[in-house]
């Protein structure tokens, strides 16, 4: 039986959704801040993270970015009353894997569990390191260096380089990339693969405003080259 933790300072939404999930044959934890949260994921493990972001004393984000720096694979979806865009962006480039708003509409946040179930990691086999000349990108430390110098990228950054970097030469539209690295069932815009692609020029090419290795094919999408 998967576990899933709820973390809600909102005692009736908490209690909404161990509901419903459990109602889907899901064993529920249950957290009301940060601090009893991080206590149940380094005790219990729990398969999947449903995380409020304002909650007081340690925050959402703040627990997000501490299960990332840790663990990789769990999914963490982020529950919110905030709907702007840059909210959206904190949660994800900090590791979430997806962003509910509330008001939270119950059979919907029973599908993104199950499909972030059925895509968890853990189910995914991957490459451990993929070489491009001087640049290499290590999967299970997920690092990255070129010439030899590690380079900081955020979580979504690492996960797009990876995902492009794995197939060179090969052209992918922005959906495509926006469906590997957020997620079919994220709700969201495509756009965000090109905010994304601009971060990862200015981190990795000479002259980000004349890339030569993510390149932008016109009306399409992105292509990797690295010689």
């Amino acid at each position: 039986m998967k576990s899933i933790l709820i973390v809600d300072d909102e005692v009736d939404i908490a209690s909404s959704i161990q509901y419903v999930l459990k109602q889907e044959g899901f064993s529920i934890l249950l957290a009301h801040d940060g601090l009893q949260a991080m206590q149940i994921i380094e005790n219990q493990h729990p398969d999947l993270i449903i995380l409020d972001v304002m909650m007081p004393g340690i925050d959402g984000y703040e627990v997000c970015r501490r299960v990332r720096s840790t663990d990789k694979k769990t999914p963490i979806l982020m529950l919110t009353a905030r709907t702007s865009e840059v909210d959206a962006v904190v949660g994800l480039e900090l590791g979430a894997n997806d962003y509910i708003a509330k008001p939270v509409r119950l059979r919907e946040l029973v599908a993104r569990v199950k499909a972030h179930l059925r895509e968890a990691p853990d189910d995914k086999p991957v490459a451990r390191q993929i070489k491009h000349g001087n640049l290499e990108i290590d999967q299970d430390s997920r690092t990255v260096k070129v010439n030899g110098a590690y380079v900081d990228l955020t979580y979504k950054e690492f996960e797009l380089l990876a995902t492009i970097a794995k197939q060179p030469n090969r052209v992918f539209t922005r959906d495509q990339l926006f469906s590997q690295v957020w997620g079919s069932h994220f709700l969201g815009e495509s756009r965000t693969v090109d905010v994304h692609v601009r971060y990862l020029r200015e981190k990795l090419e000479e002259d980000p405003s004349h890339p030569q290795h993510i390149l932008t094919v016109r009306g399409v999408g992105y292509r990797f080259v690295w010689e």
